[in-house]
């Protein structure tokens, strides 16, 4: 009876629709490898979709609005920030994930978690966490400690994964995070040269020569070739991959970026106050937690506090400890009322 009724509801169906119309190399949400904690199934989504959906509401999620992409704290609503990086990401993956018949809840669900530990200030925070934390710091870590531990959010051991290995140098389990893993790189190259543009960093005309007669000096062919290239070389494969011409001059695109971007460049000119916040703060918050804490706890828990810090919450903090700050009057308005009484 159980069995039937199990057939009626709408995951069911959802399910099915994946075994029927997905590639053969597609992960099937039926055949999931499941989650740590057993729990019960819900009738109206597959469980990639629960993933997706405890990902979107996670606090940690919501912090990405207000974390660096590459351009710190930037005034100018049009920057990337780490949240419009991440959807940028999921959308391309769906994309590609469409296009090869794979799971593209299971796509968007990696997308939208990959992330999550990110620090403020963006690879600058990261790095001088690397550099105090025994051990090192690496974001994807820190993301699926995010989602196991801080958030606790039980998610699908396929989606853990994928956040896990969306960093490259990882080899993902899945076709889907594969997917991922390129449409990361494809994201931040394409986003970040429109924003050096934008931050008058670099030009079109500056791009290499070679790359820009492959892809094309407009972003928008640039990114639809680099997705056509991926999607016409993995049809009907186990594996994704973007054909061997495009990622060559693929990767020849992102050295030139960390050449003329990522590590020297105006936009990297803050990163040292930047990193000041980060090392100063990670030494304060350790010798506070000193007098009630383990000291072999203590690394730990400064590093979660630390690395979910927003850019603003960071130096907000950084003002209220280090920078001194006149006397507070609880009548701010009190000339205000009084000119409301002199002035006719």
């Amino acid at each position: 009876m159980n069995n039937i009724i199990e057939k009626e509801t709408i995951r069911y169906k959802l399910e099915q629709r994946e075994i029927d119309n997905l590639s053969e190399y597609a992960t099937k949400s039926r055949f999931s490898l499941g989650r740590k904690r057993e729990e019960d199934i819900c009738n109206l989504r597959t469980c990639f979709q629960r993933d997706r959906d405890r990902i979107l509401h996670s606090k940690a999620f919501r912090r990405l609005k207000h974390k660096t992409q590459v351009f710190l704290s930037p005034f100018d609503d049009h920057f990337r920030t780490r949240l419009t990086h991440t959807l940028e990401v999921s959308q391309i993956g769906r994309t590609i994930a469409r296009a090869l018949d794979l799971n593209e809840d299971l796509v968007e669900a990696v997308a939208l978690g990959h992330d999550l530990g990110h620090t403020p200030f963006g690879h600058c925070g990261e790095g001088v966490l690397n550099e105090l934390v025994d051990g090192g710091f690496h974001h994807n870590i820190q993301s699926v400690r995010v989602v196991e531990v801080l958030e606790n959010l039980n998610l699908c051991r396929e989606t853990i994964d994928g956040i896990l290995t969306h960093t490259w140098g990882y080899k993902p389990k899945t076709p889907e995070a594969q997917v991922v893993q390129l449409a990361d790189k494809i994201a931040y190259i394409n986003h970040d040269i429109e924003d050096s543009i934008r931050a008058g960093i670099i030009s079109e005309s500056d791009l290499p020569k070679d790359c820009i007669n492959y892809f094309s000096s407009i972003q928008s062919r640039r990114l639809n070739k680099m997705i056509t290239e991926i999607i016409n070389n993995s049809m009907g494969r186990p594996e994704v991959s973007m054909s061997e011409e495009g990622w060559f001059y693929t990767t020849k695109l992102r050295q030139w970026m960390f050449d003329n971007v990522y590590i020297d460049s105006p936009a990297k000119l803050e990163e040292e106050k930047a990193r000041k916040v980060i090392r100063e703060l990670f030494l304060l918050y350790s010798d506070m937690l000193r007098p009630m804490c383990e000291e072999s706890k203590i690394e730990r828990i400064v590093t979660d506090y630390i690395s979910g810090m927003t850019d603003r919450y960071a130096v907000e903090k950084f003002k209220e400890h280090f920078v001194p700050r006149g006397l507070q009057s609880s009548a701010k308005e009190d000339y205000l009322f009084k000119l409301a009484k002199i002035i006719d």
